[in-house]
């Protein structure tokens, strides 16, 4: 796997650490390519049961390389191939995020921009330091919204909203974030410590079900009452067989904490 991110699992928690600080962990395609591949491996993995995305060394990602792209400028064919490849690889990196089947949370501290904002908002649930900061900021370098703006961020913050985001290129800060419902929750200090303190449950969880409800939330946003009810019913059926359902049952009716293990 590159060295442009690095994967850790312990304790059912799948780490995805953007490890190219010297370059505020910008989306190359290589970055982007080697995210797609680590979240392949956590599906392969029995022992992950939720997937955290975060940045090294105070800053989550400044976005797509530009850097990469002012390089490649000496020829327009050259160039034209270069941003398809960029973008289709981040593109990839952002969907692989969104639609993982176990629980997702981003970490962000310092900046989440363009391509960025858009990897932290893929994922379920956003976490952030009061350090951190969000900007759709496409207009900045004279581009056009992509890598999932136009599809995760209206569904977050509604149409206008996301206009306006998009068309002033705002900086929002943690606070400000979050009042939009962009950030789940804010953290004034100890951010390592009390977004673990946050994950663990997730990850102690009842793996299968909380899969489950996952897809069945995703459904349900474009279902109508009826199929979200089968849908529904249909899980249900499948979630019933496992041994954490009859774990939960078990411990419900001995008035004890559950101990789930994700089967």
């Amino acid at each position: 796997m590159s060295d442009a991110i690095r994967l850790d699992i312990d304790d059912g928690v799948a780490t995805l650490t953007l490890n190219r600080p010297d370059n505020r962990n910008a989306l190359s395609a290589e970055m982007s390519s080697a995210i797609v591949d680590a979240v392949e491996e956590v599906e392969a993995h029995d022992d992950a049961r939720c997937l955290v995305v975060e940045g090294k060394e105070g800053t989550f990602c400044a976005g797509g390389d530009v850097n990469a792209m002012v390089e490649l400028m000496s020829g327009a064919a050259e160039l034209h191939e270069a941003v398809e490849r960029i973008q289709h690889e981040t593109h990839r990196a952002v969907q692989r995020v969104a639609e993982f089947h176990l629980p997702t949370i981003a970490k962000v501290d310092g900046v989440a921009y363009g391509a960025g904002a858009n990897l932290a908002i893929a994922a379920d649930i956003t976490l952030a330091s009061d350090d951190a900061k969000l900007s759709f900021g496409f207009r900045q370098v004279g581009l056009a919204i992509d890598s999932g703006t136009s599809y995760l961020l209206p569904r977050q913050v509604g149409v206008s909203k996301a206009k306006e985001l998009v068309f002033t290129g705002e900086m929002l800060d943690a606070d400000e974030a979050a009042e939009l419902g962009l950030f789940n929750h804010v953290y004034e200090e100890d951010f390592e410590e009390q977004a673990a303190a946050f994950v663990e449950p997730i990850a102690d969880g009842p793996t299968v079900a909380l899969r489950h409800s996952k897809k069945l939330i995703e459904q349900g946003m474009n279902a109508s009452l009826k199929d979200a009810l089968d849908n529904e019913a249909a899980s249900q059926a499948a979630v019933f067989a496992t041994e954490d359902h009859e774990e939960g049952a078990n411990a419900f009716m001995e008035g004890r904490p559950p101990e789930f293990e994700g089967r």
